[in-house]
């Protein structure tokens, strides 16, 4: 990997703006497809909710896509680790038909109700336009590195809204740890162009309503960062940094699980279906269905409703379970939106036992266990000043690095590497 991207460089002016005029036109189609996804995601929630007993529907659709994808995208499987693995060790590419093919099933996923994001589509997305962009031009192996990366930074960026996030990301979570700074600039142009023609198209992205901004002293005067606070931070950071931990590691394990009683991997799906299905029996509410940003129902468990002063226990427990089953089981989408109210869930907890404000610990908590889950904490303190503002920043920093160190290296992308490893052969030396 460090042979091909240090060969990036240009050669000319010429060159230079060649590679410009192609990532422009590469940013704003990953932007419109994002938009499109979004708006799509918008339809088939409203749906689901409209008609609940598309919930029985699961297990089917699930089997469905796992047939699609066994029958003719084996090769587009790997998801965003294989487009991670791509920048790693340049080879055969990513196929362009990973696109539609991530896309449709997550719609499909969202639609009869697995509690899935939306990240891994929108990487996807990005990552397989990207190879086809390098392929087209006849670009060049560390060319095509760079366009990748440039493609997981669009993709991410535009989906949640988050540019500068999204360019980090792309760089932080190749390698746990480090920062290749030669392609900041390019990731970055990708990423705000792709979120401006995200946006272009109308989409909005979702207004999470902190209003804590600093404490205001006896004087009078607003203080931005409070030692007791801070110190509260820190150890709420500890729990969320396990549960980042207990997030991937149960996917992982779970899967595996599933793989030993399950061999079929087109059938999967059918048991984490069955299984979404009777959790929704078990807790008799449909709070944990889809992204779980906003209520399905009014006083419902969602991502806003933490930020408010009402308090949900076990949310974060009945989120974990949801998602690893259907994940584990097979389900397309991502892990990022339910990490993200999975955090939030347990900022809320958190912020009711040490009496601190319930916004600020549900957006640490938001930002910090996909953090300590990703290894990518530089990224989510951006993410969390541009989601929320520049106020809480020190909070923000001291939630994600502090959950990040308690996390370990456990992640929920098993292509990161560390060091020379992937976490995937770090995982399996430690077992041996």
């Amino acid at each position: 990997m460090n042979d091909v991207r240090n060969q990036f460089r240009f050669s000319s002016v010429l060159d230079y703006c060649r590679m410009a005029a192609v990532l422009v036109m590469l940013s704003v189609c990953i932007g419109s497809v994002c938009a499109l996804f979004l708006w799509l995601l918008d339809v088939v929630t409203a749906c689901r909710t409209a008609h609940p007993g598309l919930l029985f529907g699961l297990p089917l659709a699930g089997v469905a896509v796992g047939l699609w994808y066994f029958w003719f995208g084996r090769d587009v499987e790997g998801g965003a680790n294989l487009i991670v693995d791509e920048i790693h060790e340049p080879g055969a590419g990513v196929q362009l038909r990973m696109a539609p093919f991530v896309l449709i099933a997550t719609v499909v996923s969202h639609l009869f109700g697995a509690s899935v994001g939306r990240e891994g589509t929108a990487i996807q997305v990005g990552g397989s336009l990207a190879s086809a962009t390098a392929r087209l031009f006849r670009l060049r192996p560390s060319e095509t590195c760079a366009l990748l990366t440039c493609g997981i930074a669009a993709g991410f960026g535009s989906v949640f809204g988050t540019p500068v996030a999204g360019a980090v990301f792309a760089l932080e979570v190749l390698t746990l740890g480090r920062l290749d700074y030669r392609f900041l600039l390019p990731a970055a142009t990708a990423s705000i162009i792709a979120d401006w023609s995200c946006r272009a198209w109308g989409v909005h992205h979702v207004f999470y309503p902190l209003m804590f901004q600093g404490t205001v002293m006896a004087d009078g005067t607003l203080w931005h960062v409070n030692p007791v606070l801070a110190a509260k931070v820190a150890g709420a950071a500890v729990v969320f940094g396990l549960l980042s931990w207990i997030f991937a590691e149960s996917v992982h394990r779970l899967a595996a699980v599933m793989k030993t009683v399950c061999p079929r991997t087109w059938l999967r799906p059918a048991i984490g279906g069955i299984a979404t299905i009777l959790l929704v029996m078990v807790v008799g509410n449909r709070d944990y269905l889809g992204l779980g940003v906003l209520p399905a129902e009014p006083g419902g468990a969602s991502i806003v409703s933490f930020f408010g002063p009402a308090f949900y226990p076990w949310s974060w427990l009945w989120k974990l379970v949801f998602t690893v089953v259907v994940l584990a089981s097979g389900f397309k989408g991502g892990e990022v939106t339910p990490l993200f109210f999975l955090g939030a869930a347990a900022g809320n907890v958190l912020a009711h036992a040490l009496h601190v404000p319930v916004d600020l610990f549900a957006a640490v908590g938001f930002v910090s266990v996909f953090a300590g889950a990703a290894n990518t904490p530089l990224a989510c303190t951006l993410m969390g000043v541009e989601l929320f503002g520049a106020a809480d920043i020190v909070y923000f920093a001291i939630g994600c690095f502090v959950a990040c160190v308690c996390s370990g290296k456990t992640g929920i992308y098993l292509s990161q590497r560390v060091g020379t490893m992937t976490l995937r052969e770090a995982r399996s030396r430690i077992r041996n």
